[in-house]
């Protein structure tokens, strides 16, 4: 399969902006659930005719380019890609209580914090799709970040939903990005 066949620039679309404030009207994790409750039965089903690997394999790859473009976007939202402002748009992540998060270092350059509570791994916990829950939801983390900012990077170490007891981000600006 090619790519073009998993773009997520429906033709339909292409050439409107389709404004997605949902994160803003109802929070994350209303939408994470809305999602996974329409996304398992159908991977399931899609799974059982066209081969589950390859099926999730789509999947994490059609979320990561969604993840991508969802943090351009955040960032004109924001009104700009600085850490301040990428911290100011937690607020949609932890609407309704669905992560704690302990703040460790935020500066112009850094941005360090540990979730100690994820409602996220809950959710999908209670749904019993914990195994579907790093691909739906961890597994954006990245591309949000590099959407958002191509010039920061982001390590984790350990999720919540992989059974740690935290989750470790740690954002950095990028070093000699303009070295070359």
């Amino acid at each position: 399969m090619t790519d073009e066949k998993h773009n997520i620039d429906h033709p339909a679309t292409k050439n409107q902006v389709v404004e997605d404030n949902l994160n803003a009207k109802i929070g994350v994790l209303t939408r994470r659930e809305v999602e996974a409750r329409i996304l398992a039965p159908m991977l399931d089903a899609m799974g059982e005719a066209f081969g589950r690997e390859r099926v999730l394999e789509v999947m994490r790859e059609t979320i990561v380019k969604i993840a991508k473009k969802q943090g351009a976007e955040l960032a004109g939202f924001m009104g700009g890609v600085t850490f301040q402002q990428f911290a100011e748009s937690l607020k949609f992540w932890t609407m309704d209580d669905a992560l704690e998060i302990d703040v460790i270092e935020q500066t112009e350059d850094v941005f360090s914090f540990n979730v100690t509570r994820c409602r996220y791994a809950e959710l999908y916990e209670k749904l019993g799709i914990r195994e579907l829950g790093s691909a739906l939801s961890c597994a954006r983390d990245y591309a949000l970040i590099e959407g958002f900012n191509p010039d920061v990077s982001l390590k984790r170490t350990q999720t919540i939903m992989e059974g740690a007891t935290h989750c470790d981000f740690r954002y950095c600006l990028k070093k000699g990005k303009d070295e070359n």
